[in-house]
């Protein structure tokens, strides 16, 4: 199974800024979704009128439920700043892919266990890093999305917007470039990124 755990309370906090419209999948039973304690979380959010709705779902990773339950929130989505989304990093690519102008953030960590990872027949994967970069990407994971799993930018040896490794595929970078340019928040890639733990993996597999 996997396992998704909830960021820093302090940090999830932040993401959520002054309004913020929270996704929770509970789809896939194989993972380990922190239920109790995110609903907890998500109740003192809205006490303090930090939330505009809250939808709780089934694969959120699977884009023809995910859109028809969308579509009904629609004003709510639209009066948020940012979409929180708790769910592994499948799951937050696939929302942010709906919203490429709206800035979409991950509450949870997913980690290194073998298990299923989702329905979506979209190109999308998680490489359950443990320490989600989704937030600082634009939605779009540099692990899986760049061909060297580059954290701090661009490799330099793509050629008209394509991977020097594969050359049918896209940058990944200028990919992350465009999305944070559109949702304008370049200002990010000029904060280094963290080194990666590798040792949350050890710590949570125990």
């Amino acid at each position: 199974m996997l396992i998704t755990q909830l960021k820093e309370k302090e940090t999830i906090v932040s993401l959520a800024g002054e309004k913020a419209f929270i996704i929770n999948c509970q789809g896939c039973k194989e993972v380990r979704f922190p239920e109790k304690e995110a609903e907890e979380l998500q109740k003192e959010l809205a006490a303090e009128g930090k939330v505009t709705g809250i939808i709780t779902t089934d694969y959120i990773c699977n884009p023809d439920n995910m859109k028809l339950r969308l579509e009904s929130h629609k004003e709510e989505i639209e009066a948020a700043d940012v979409i929180l989304v708790f769910s592994c990093g499948v799951g937050v690519q696939t929302i942010a892919e709906y919203f490429e102008e709206k800035k979409v953030c991950a509450a949870c960590d997913t980690y290194p266990l073998p298990g299923f990872q989702g329905v979506t027949p979209l190109e999308y994967n998680c490489d359950q890093c443990g320490e989600c970069y989704l937030n600082l990407t634009g939605g779009i994971c540099p692990i899986t999305a760049c061909s060297k799993s580059l954290v701090n930018g661009q490799c330099g040896g793509s050629k008209d917007g394509k991977c020097e490794v594969d050359g049918e595929m896209e940058c990944g970078w200028e990919r992350i470039y465009r999305r944070l340019a559109q949702i304008g928040r370049l200002d990010v890639l000029k904060c280094p990124t963290q080194i990666r733990n590798f040792a949350t993996d050890d710590e949570v597999s125990k």
